[in-house]
């Protein structure tokens, strides 16, 4: 999937990349998936370059402030939450591939939990990390279009489909390496959620330019429709709005304020209580014929 003429698609909102380049850029809302679309978005040679940038925090295992230590420690947690939700789903074949592993940590979880894990990872320096930690099972983009298929019984992209530039094509591989009865788990940030509609173009998780892709839940309903699957499970990502939230309010006082940060986090998971607009959603899908 790529971006048609922006003329023809109304701009949702200007936001700015406050972590590297300091850019602005438009969201245009595509109104076949309802979903935004990041303009301009980078060539696929310079998207390396706005990830360069220490406070990536996936690409590292820093813990140089409380920020990063906090932020680690809800990670073990979520591992842990991840690793059940998988579990759930495996039978006697236990084969994964985690897509965008950053540093490792999930497939690390899973192998020593009796998976056979295989890792993809873009960033060379993330990448050296997750080897050590999964006995060099972690390879660079291109290994995707070269595994076998129908090989994996679940495929996870835990915040990372909104970073993929062919998305269209990105999705077909996923479908073609699942088994017939395997599930595809993908995580995203929620453009729907209180906390994005709060914090506007300061909203942390749009992410630009990084994130190509801004998604809502009717949004992965009809790309997995076009890939003939079908969404079997819908889970929050707590944790999610109270990390979005600290950050969105760094970028909209120059500073990081625990109180009003943490405050806005419990007051979106306590709207989508209702709403079921989550800050960051899971979503399950399996192939439409299995039943």
């Amino acid at each position: 999937m790529s971006v048609s003429d922006p003329l023809q698609k109304n701009c949702y909102i200007k936001v700015k990349d406050y972590s590297v380049s300091k850019e602005s850029f438009d969201l245009l809302y595509d109104d076949e998936f309802e979903m935004l679309e990041t303009f301009p978005q980078p060539s696929v040679e310079k998207l390396p370059d706005y990830y360069k940038s220490e406070d990536y925090i996936s690409h590292t295992d820093a813990k140089r402030n409380v920020f990063e230590k906090v932020y680690h420690l809800v990670k073990g947690i979520a591992l842990k939450r991840k690793l059940k939700l998988i579990n759930s789903f495996s039978n006697n074949s236990k084969f994964l591939l985690d897509v965008g592993c950053g540093t490792g940590d999930f497939l690390q979880v899973a192998y020593k939990s009796g998976w056979a894990i295989t890792g993809i990872e873009p960033n060379e320096q993330a990448r050296k990390i997750a080897n050590k930690k999964t006995n060099d099972s972690v390879f660079n983009s291109e290994r995707l279009f070269k595994l076998e298929e129908q090989r994996f019984d679940v495929i996870t992209l835990w915040h990372v489909l909104e970073h993929l530039p062919e998305l269209n094509e990105h999705l077909s591989v996923f479908a073609k390496l699942l088994k017939p009865e395997g599930v595809l788990i993908i995580a995203v940030p929620n453009y729907k959620s209180f906390d994005a509609k709060l914090y506007k173009e300061y909203w942390a998780a749009y992410d630009v330019p990084r994130h190509l892709w801004h998604f809502s839940q009717e949004s992965i309903t009809k790309l997995a429709n076009k890939i003939n699957m079908k969404i079997i499970k819908t889970a929050p990502m707590k944790f999610d709005a109270f990390y979005v939230s600290l950050l969105s309010e760094k970028y909209k006082t120059g500073q990081m304020n625990y109180i009003k940060g943490f405050w806005n986090g419990w007051r979106s998971n306590l709207e989508a209580k209702t709403s079921g607009e989550y800050s960051s959603l899971i979503y399950v899908l399996k192939h439409e014929k299995t039943k």
